[in-house]
């Protein structure tokens, strides 16, 4: 076992209260605490990984003496730093997840030569910066992109040539190996899925024996024993795409996701399947245009006229049809229900004249992707968020939408978050230092579209909204989200500063 160097932290942080005593705005939106940390013009980016209850841990990477080491500040809830140190890492390598579990700081490093397979994983206690180092062996090469930690193991998914893999790392033996019952052919991982005894899930899109798209759902022991496998069995002439999973008391493997034809970039609609401890499946589907308020985000004349083509079609018997890029995000329990969120989304490309730039490649590189026959690629635009209830048997109950303005990015990823609670659910995201917020009840609206500035040190203070860093909102703990980026403000006495921060942020 090594130690982190523990010292004080040599920055100055400046720490606020918000609101302590105040009446909740409208939005019911209340900022408990700030952290600012002043950025110089060559300081590196901090990034920020929640410890549920314990607090937060924050760490940056910069060269000191010839060697790469990691800055790590643990906080509380309220910001107030706990310990603060330094770990020294193979200047090589990058961090390719970082998650909280057990009261311990997991980061897992691959060095950038994809010829070098091996992995190492540091676990650092949360209350002491205590950690281990684990050398992880791998025979495969191949670049995680899902990390989840359990009590027994760290598990570890990519690809190889397209096909998924999955690594099974345990801790008591100190020994990885690849998971059963994968490495068949090409397809999507599309969530590892972890549970409190252990246990875990590997959903993958991929074909099944008819050639159709579905989703391959494969359970295991926490020692990495494959326990089920199995594929859920779509209508014909219709593709699962995309899914999350969840487990119920009982047993029952509740999937939802999206579905479509023949082209996999767009869905017609979602569907919901359950799956009894015996196998037995039931699915249902629901296209877009079935959807009561899908069609919100759009100007009222425009929505009015699309469900005025939807009504014809039905009297008239012809099928609906709408296709979307969407993405389901979260599948969670809720008051006896099963409460969807997902996100629709489309690319967006500019012109760019090949003759005049002196490019004659039908390819070449743009700083934000390749362009082809004029066209560079530019960006997701998000259009809105649809959240849906259903019942225990997968019968729908209700829906609602969100409306996502100007939201655009290079990475697909969750924006809009939801805080659950007994008679409500409020829907939030943040945009330029704005936090934006909805609050329905099924499908009603009970407080619209609502927008609500992140609190600074001053009321005096302005905050320059034309930011490189939008910023993003991310579940923290109970109730509690944490708001976080960087910002130029303009303080009347002070002049301008450039800072990192942190919002604690609530809904009451």
């Amino acid at each position: 076992m090594s130690f982190i160097l523990t010292k004080w932290w040599c920055i100055s942080i400046v720490m606020l209260s918000l609101l302590t005593n105040a009446v909740p705005v409208k939005a019911q939106l209340l900022q408990s605490a700030r952290l600012e940390i002043p950025l110089l013009r060559d300081d590196g980016e901090y990034e920020i990984v929640p410890a549920h209850e314990s607090g937060v841990f924050l760490y940056r990477r910069f060269t000191a003496d010839n060697l790469d080491q990691l800055e790590i500040f643990k906080l509380d809830t309220a910001f107030q730093q706990q310990w603060h140190g330094y770990l020294s890492i193979d200047k090589r390598s990058l961090i390719m997840g970082k998650r909280v579990e057990n009261g311990k700081l997991y980061l897992l490093l691959k060095q950038q030569n994809l010829s070098r397979n091996n992995m190492t994983l540091f676990a650092i206690e949360e209350h002491t910066g205590n950690y281990v180092q684990y050398p992880i062996k791998n025979i495969i090469p191949f670049s995680p992109t899902e990390f989840q930690v359990t009590q027994e193991a760290a598990i570890i998914g990519g690809y190889f040539n397209r096909v998924p893999v999955v690594l099974h790392y345990s801790f008591t033996t100190e020994k990885s190996r690849l998971l059963p019952g994968l490495l068949n052919e090409s397809g999507e991982l599309t969530q590892v899925k972890t549970y409190d005894d252990g246990s875990f899930d590997v959903l993958i899109s991929g074909k099944n024996f008819q050639r159709q798209q579905t989703i391959w759902i494969k359970n295991y022991d926490p020692t990495g024993e494959l326990l089920r496998n199995y594929g859920l069995e779509p209508d014909e002439n219709r593709n699962f795409l995309f899914a999350r999973s969840l487990k119920t008391d009982n047993d029952m493997q509740v999937v939802a996701g999206v579905y479509g034809g023949r082209n996999p970039d767009y869905s017609k609609g979602l569907f919901i399947a359950s799956i009894d401890p015996a196998g037995m499946q039931q699915v249902r589907y629901y296209n877009y245009g079935d959807l009561e308020n899908f069609f919100k985000y759009m100007k009222a004349k425009r929505e009015k006229r699309v469900k005025e083509r939807i009504q014809r079609r039905k009297i008239k018997g012809k099928k609906i049809r709408f296709t979307y890029r969407f993405l389901v995000h979260e599948l969670v329990p809720y008051n006896n229900q099963y409460v969807l969120l997902g996100e629709a989304f489309y690319p967006q490309y500019t012109t760019f004249d090949r003759s005049s730039s002196g490019l004659f490649s039908p390819y070449a590189y743009a700083s934000n992707g390749y362009f082809r026959d004029g066209r560079i690629f530019d960006g997701y635009n998000y259009t809105h968020a649809v959240v849906m209830g259903f019942d225990q048997k997968g019968n729908l109950l209700w829906d609602n939408s969100f409306e996502i303005n100007d939201v655009k990015t290079f990475t697909l990823e969750q924006f809009v978050k939801l805080e659950v609670q007994q008679d409500k659910i409020a829907l939030l995201y943040l945009y330029e230092n704005e936090l934006r917020s909805k609050i329905i009840q099924d499908n009603k609206v009970l407080e619209g579209k609502s927008f609500e500035p992140l609190k600074t040190n001053s009321e005096t203070e302005i905050v320059k909204k034309e930011s490189k860093d939008p910023g993003k909102l991310e579940y923290w703990y109970g109730d509690y989200f944490y708001a976080y980026g960087t910002q130029e403000i303009i303080n009347p006495r002070l002049g301008k500063r450039k800072v990192f921060f942190i919002n604690k942020v609530s809904y009451r």
